[in-house]
């Protein structure tokens, strides 16, 4: 369930799950990597890689599972948080380091449905990314590079169906992917100054950044505000009643270094009875873009 979240989508093809093992993909720095997970007991997991990218991945292996995230402090002063975190004891925040992979596929979900960013992600991973290395499941594909995601013509994202603004920020943020990568490196245990770097290029506010910060970096206080959904879930959750960005602040406050966990207990909890019913997004026609 930790590792769920980097799944962009039902058919993401750097994510498969198949029996007991999780597969995914990842590009890191030394190069593409295809690796396999496993949990052999609620404590132990083993996993192994293929591909360049393979020592790194299995160097950096701790932090992707969430050993480095600490929930001590956090304190579940409400029914559906304590239920939450009964239900789910192990559940951790990621870290997998990857900025650029965490980014892109934020900026390509910014205001339209996720079935429909699902969707050009799918093709644009299809057409640019390259064949997982090693006994991979079938249709698996690596991230592209940044110098790949920063060279893709116009009409590529238009078949794709990102519009220009989406797909200028992608671009914006892949030409300066090695300077953001580094930066997360640096800034390891405060991503105060990677969000500031995040959001100094057009396009990538609040929320994308705190879409990368859950994944990238591992930060259990990320919260996306803007979010379509959070506010009014966390709210109905918590309090029985719809909120706006503004009360969900206020309300997350106690829990501040914690804030995204608790968001992420709130959307796994049985008991959190949200209501998804409202006003709706309009489908994207690929055919009119």
């Amino acid at each position: 369930m930790t590792l769920a979240l980097l799944r962009r989508g039902p058919g993401d093809p750097t994510f498969r799950r198949a029996g007991a093992l999780t597969w995914r993909t990842s590009r890191q720095e030394s190069g593409p990597v295809t690796y396999a997970i496993e949990q052999l007991t609620p404590h132990r997991v083993r996993a192994t890689a293929w591909g360049p990218g393979g020592p790194e991945l299995l160097e950096g292996l701790t932090a992707l599972v969430g050993i480095d995230d600490d929930p001590s402090g956090f304190v579940p002063s409400h029914p559906v948080l304590t239920d939450g975190v009964r239900r789910f004891p192990g559940l951790r925040v990621p870290r997998t380091g990857r900025v650029l992979e965490a980014l892109v596929p934020a900026i390509i979900e910014q205001k339209v449905l996720g079935v429909d960013a699902f969707a050009a992600q799918r093709r644009l991973l299809h057409r640019f990314g390259e064949p997982a290395p090693g006994p991979a499941p079938d249709g698996m594909r690596v991230f592209p590079t940044a110098e790949q995601w920063a060279a893709i013509p116009s009409w590529e994202w238009h078949v794709a169906g990102v519009d220009p603004s989406r797909a200028r920020a992608a671009q914006a943020a892949a030409r300066l992917g090695t300077q953001l990568e580094r930066l997360a490196v640096r800034h390891a245990s405060d991503p105060t100054s990677v969000y500031r770097g995040l959001r100094s290029i057009p396009g990538i506010g609040v929320w994308t950044a705190a879409e990368v910060g859950s994944r990238a970096l591992g930060d259990a206080d990320a919260v996306p505000f803007g979010d379509f959904h959070v506010a009014k879930d966390v709210g109905i959750a918590l309090l029985g009643r719809r909120i706006d960005d503004a009360e969900l602040a206020e309300l997350l406050e106690p829990w501040r270094g914690h804030r995204y966990r608790v968001v992420r207990l709130v959307h796994l909890s049985p008991l959190a009875r949200t209501e998804r019913r409202g006003p709706r997004m309009a489908r994207v026609d690929h055919r009119r873009i």
